[in-house]
């Protein structure tokens, strides 16, 4: 099972697997650390459904930030109604400006979304998870909507937060895709960003049990990948993920 997991790392964790996932906005920040930590929790927050579409709602925003989301959020007041018409599935222009907002405030007080995270750090990544949660949630901004309690998803709640782990991973692991520009939080911490394709793979490899994509699921799958790569049982996202999007033959996974 290792080899076969670290066969499908090798494979997918490629600088090809960028330019197809959403991770591709923040690396046209590469040398820009503040603009890619705002660019990468922005797509991460966009980043389900369908990938044209949401691919194309996060072009539409760095065209109306005019390609520096940094500024675009530190002068929000004087551009929230460029915002306006852009909608995404369950999110409306009014769940956007209120994630937004709270960006401005953590800009203006002269701290990068990374010295944020940084004040939340805990070796239990859902203990981050909660505390941004809870500052976002707590914002006056909050529209208490559907849309915004979809995109600020509870960790209280028992879902997976794969969006959020999917940031963390980006923002941690150090690798040819993911950027490994926080060192206060170790890769051997990190929860896999569990989403269909990973939990469908996953249960035929029998590698996880449990039906639901939660966060007891999401638990479960990290620590028995912790078998194969104590230090980085993340890496194997690219593994699961690449493989399920990609159709690998169910017969070989069956059989593995």
């Amino acid at each position: 099972m290792k080899k076969y997991l670290d066969d499908l790392k090798k494979k997918y964790e490629t600088v090809e697997f960028i330019k197809n996932d959403p991770i591709q906005f923040p690396h046209r920040f590469f040398y820009d650390r503040k603009n890619l930590e705002i660019m990468g929790f922005i797509s991460s927050i966009f980043a389900y459904g369908k990938r044209e579409l949401f691919i194309r709602v996060l072009d539409k925003f760095l065209e109306i930030s005019n390609n520096n989301p940094l500024k675009f959020i530190l002068n929000f007041e004087k551009n929230e109604d460029k915002l306006t018409d852009l909608l995404y599935r369950f999110y409306k222009d009014y769940d956007i400006k209120a994630l937004c907002f709270p960006l401005m405030e953590i800009l203006k007080k002269g701290m990068s979304l990374g010295e944020f995270f940084y004040e939340k750090r805990d070796k239990n990544t859902q203990i981050i998870l909660q505390k941004v949660y809870d500052y976002f949630s707590n914002s006056k901004y909050n529209p208490k909507t559907q849309g915004f309690s979809f995109m600020m998803s509870n960790p209280n709640k028992g879902c997976a937060n794969k969006r959020m782990n999917m940031f963390l991973r980006w923002m941690v692991r150090p690798n040819p895709v993911d950027f490994g520009v926080w060192d206060f939080i170790s890769p051997a911490d990190l929860i896999i960003p569990l989403d269909v394709h990973v939990g469908c793979v996953s249960r035929k490899l029998g590698l996880l049990s449990r039906k639901q994509n939660d966060f007891k699921s999401a638990f479960e799958l990290t620590q028995k990948l912790k078998e194969f790569n104590k230090d980085d049982p993340v890496g194997y996202d690219f593994a699961l993920f690449g493989a399920g999007v990609n159709k690998e033959n169910s017969q070989v996974l069956i059989q593995v």
